[in-house]
């Protein structure tokens, strides 16, 4: 069987990638409380987890290889596109960097770090004048940032799931909307009915399809 040129044991690779990831959501995201570095740092776990797997070593390939020669015989496990598992599973043909899902992943990622950023500006100058934030993201949605990871995260699946990965995902949606719950009681405690009519015209983490809610 003939493979691609080495694509595994380039931890440079393992290193750049994931130090570019990890330092370009921290430009963006600025973590300044312990909340914001549990956020920060479940993240970064993540981002490492992944890159070991894409360039490091395919820890999911080694160990679903039986399953994965028995069902796709002619699969070069050692080939970088096999590592895109969603295009074999889904039999498609082709480079999968061009399929739809790795397509949707560039939207999900890109448009993750592009709320982000936006997110980040407005909560930081909200911060500097003690107010609440309620315009750009925050005016549809309460939690603009980790909506924004999530969707960065969710982007990465679509591109390269891992065992680890898909594991790990659910965990972070879970910590991510307690962290979010958490952040409300002490917005709650510090602006009060301000917070609360905020609360009750902007969604938690789905924007309304119909533009922000009046209140009645």
């Amino acid at each position: 069987m003939n493979h691609d040129a080495p694509a595994y044991g380039l931890w440079l690779l393992v290193l750049v990638n994931s130090a570019v990831f990890i330092m370009f959501a921290f430009s963006f995201f600025k973590p300044q409380t312990s909340r914001d570095w549990r956020t920060f740092g479940t993240f970064a776990a993540f981002i490492v987890a992944l890159f070991v797997e894409m360039y490091g070593f395919p820890l999911t390939l080694y160990l679903l290889s039986g399953w994965l020669q028995t069902r796709y015989p002619s699969l070069d496990l050692l080939a970088h596109n096999s590592g895109h598992l969603w295009s074999t599973l889904l039999g498609e043909k082709g480079d999968p960097h061009f399929s739809p899902l790795h397509i949707a992943s560039y939207v999900f990622i890109g448009g993750g770090f592009w709320l982000l950023s936006s997110a980040w500006n407005v909560l930081y100058h909200a911060q500097r004048c003690g107010q609440l934030a309620v315009s750009g993201p925050y005016a549809r949605i309460r939690h603009p940032q980790y909506v924004a990871f999530v969707a960065i995260l969710l982007g990465f699946l679509l591109q390269w799931p891992t065992l680890l990965t898909l594991l790990m995902f659910p965990f972070l949606v879970v910590m991510y909307s307690r962290l979010a719950i958490n952040e409300e009681k002490d917005m709650r405690k510090q602006f009060g009915a301000e917070f609360d009519a905020y609360a009750a015209r902007t969604p938690r983490f789905f924007p309304s399809l119909s533009g922000p809610r009046q209140r009645g």
